[in-house]
């Protein structure tokens, strides 16, 4: 799956709708997860975490979600 070109090197990738967070990483069907990022994009209602672990995405309220 293609990243986003300004978080190329994020691996977590959050949406502040619903507060989950999807690992880049470790998804199953990238055409659904290439569907979702593009709508986060389109509707600017996406985060990124600093780091980039799933333990700061938790430590702000961002519960994992798989697709």
């Amino acid at each position: 799956m293609e990243r986003l070109s300004n978080f190329a090197d994020n691996r977590f990738i959050g949406d502040t709708r619903t507060q989950e967070v999807y690992d880049l990483d470790e998804s199953e069907e990238s055409e659904s997860m290439q569907v979702l990022i593009d709508e986060l994009v389109e509707n600017e209602t996406f985060i990124c975490f600093a780091p980039d672990t799933l333990a700061e995405a938790r430590n702000r309220g961002y519960r994992l979600r798989k697709i």
